[in-house]
């Protein structure tokens, strides 16, 4: 059965814009993205969108739909009230480039002043280096590892809003699951770098971040689990 959408989609650039009402013809079993691209296909060919896998894998389609932070492919349209306007606009804390897409460099920078990169102690020439999987350090690795870097949490996180500078709950995320790797070689540094004034200790533990994580992780388990590390590393006399 045909249904008629009322969207309120967000136009223009980092200086100046505003929403633009289209009315779309849709059906059963659509997602958020799906009516992005009717209105692209049918009424506005230079929205600019940002997407790619539409099976929530990519994280590239995170928007503000109805003032909360989400991925536009993974928010079914049967969800919302029927008649109810849905506003779709770019996710927040990121300049804004054009319509719904934002720069996310600082989100990618954010990660690498974590730490974020693995190093281990082996190279090519040698063996691989076994992991237990039942072991309690590989558990937590499994339990932060699905990040899809969708920048959700930054959205949602009051931290990321009120200080810039603050890593934010993806990169310390990240940063969690390589001091949990067994493998790993630059902890020392890495705690260093997330034990910080912009680090795992200014978060609020709000969980706002746990809450919107479309992969259902908990980046605010791993955060309590640095500030832990952090501490016994000050402790030690090593930060």
């Amino acid at each position: 059965m045909a249904t008629t959408f009322t969207m309120r989609v967000f136009r223009g650039g980092p200086e100046a814009g505003d929403f633009k009402e289209y009315r779309v013809e849709g059906g059963e079993g659509m997602v958020v993205l799906d009516v992005i691209h009717r209105i692209q296909a049918t009424q506005a060919q230079d929205l600019a969108c940002r997407w790619n896998c539409k099976a929530g894998k990519c994280g590239s389609c995170s928007a503000e739909i109805n003032g909360k932070p989400r991925l536009m492919c993974m928010t079914r349209m049967d969800t919302f009230k029927e008649g109810e306007p849905i506003s779709v606009a770019p996710i927040r804390t990121f300049p804004i480039i054009r319509d719904l897409v934002t720069d996310m460099r600082e989100f990618f920078d954010k990660w690498a002043r974590a730490q974020g990169q693995f190093k281990g102690a082996r190279t090519k020439a040698d063996d691989f280096e076994r992991v237990v999987p039942e072991s309690p350090e590989r558990k937590a690795v499994d339990a932060g590892i699905e990040c899809i870097g969708c920048a959700v949490c930054y959205s949602a996180c009051h931290v990321v809003a009120a200080n810039p500078a603050y890593l934010g709950p993806a990169a310390l995320n990240r940063a969690w699951t390589l001091v949990k790797d067994t493998r790993e070689t630059k902890n020392p540094e890495r705690l260093r770098a997330v034990a910080g004034d912009a680090g795992c200790h200014a978060c609020h533990t709000h969980m706002d971040c746990t809450e919107r994580c479309p992969k259902r992780l908990s980046p605010t388990a791993a955060i309590a689990g640095l500030k832990r590390a952090t501490a016994r590393a000050a402790l030690k006399g090593d930060l």
